[in-house]
């Protein structure tokens, strides 16, 4: 058995609260297995649970309060690690966050902006500043760290989920930021493709009508749950867990695939677009 990695709860709210969990847990005496019978939670969940990693069902912290006889402490601060998680995303994202977390293969779909998942600095403050022209800078900035932070997920020492995504190639030529920062932006992600971190292909200008000329998706596996889609307006969003509906995105996505071009193809693409500031002129 390896050694136990301790957690450093002075991190964050979610990695306090689970220092707090394992300390009670094993004052107690306590296996992950012995504190989560009875529930309908298993031993992983709960360890993810310790480790910051994941939020706390509110029946869970009930379970875990009988159990321990902690006086209702661990269901009255699952609100508190919500919030910290979700900071500088909107509430009806939260799920989201979690779920890309664990998820086996994330595929993803969104016409109009480089997916938040690949997003560079200043892409992602360009966005944001857009949406909310408005905010004071510290919740712009706030908005924009956040968005940063999902893409730990492509850190090397991180169990990367298959992460697949198909660009509209008009993206290629769009000037939402200056020349030099659109390079950056490309490159960003012919690298992140180079080290077989994602698979991104590019669905070319003048493809035609296609399959999924409404709305976004993001499309996520699991290894121990059933898959969910993600799918967002400007200011709402919508998670998707019902097996008919994420069946139809599935094949809706299948056929956008079919009509993007090649891996290679696509990434040569982005590389040019690396090279020449995203305003390369349009191929016939």
């Amino acid at each position: 058995m390896g050694q136990r990695k301790d957690i450093d709860g002075s991190t964050g709210v979610p990695t306090f609260y689970g220092s707090e969990l394992r300390w009670k847990r094993e004052e107690a005496g306590l296996t992950l297995q012995q504190l989560v019978e009875g529930s309908f939670y298993g031993p992983s969940h709960l360890s993810e649970i310790e480790r910051g990693t994941r939020r706390m069902p509110a029946e869970l912290a009930e379970h875990v309060d009988r159990v321990l006889g902690t006086d209702g402490f661990f269901r009255r601060r699952c609100e508190d690690v919500r919030r910290a998680k979700r900071r500088g995303h909107a509430s009806y994202f939260e799920r989201v966050l979690e779920a890309e977390q664990h998820a086996e293969t994330i595929e993803e779909w969104c016409p109009t902006l480089v997916p938040g998942l690949l997003q560079t600095e200043a892409y992602a403050r360009a966005v944001v500043r857009a949406t909310h022209p408005l905010a004071p800078d510290e919740e712009v900035e706030e908005k924009v760290t956040a968005r940063l932070a999902r893409a730990r997920l492509f850190d090397e020492n991180h169990k990367t989920p298959v992460y697949w995504a198909i660009l509209s190639e008009s993206l290629l030529r769009q000037p939402i930021i200056p020349p030099s920062q659109a390079s950056e932006q490309w490159q960003h992600i012919a690298t992140l493709a180079r080290r077989h971190r994602i698979v991104p292909q590019i669905l070319p200008w003048n493809c035609g009508a296609h399959p999924f000329m409404l709305g976004t998706a993001m499309i996520m596996t699991f290894s121990d749950a059933p898959p969910l889609v993600y799918t967002e307006a400007l200011h709402s969003g919508d998670t998707i867990d019902d097996p008919g509906l994420v069946k139809d995105y599935r094949r809706s996505y299948d056929l956008l695939r079919a009509a993007a071009l090649p891996r290679e193809a696509s990434l040569a693409l982005i590389e040019q677009a690396a090279e020449d500031g995203g305003n390369g002129e349009q191929r016939d």
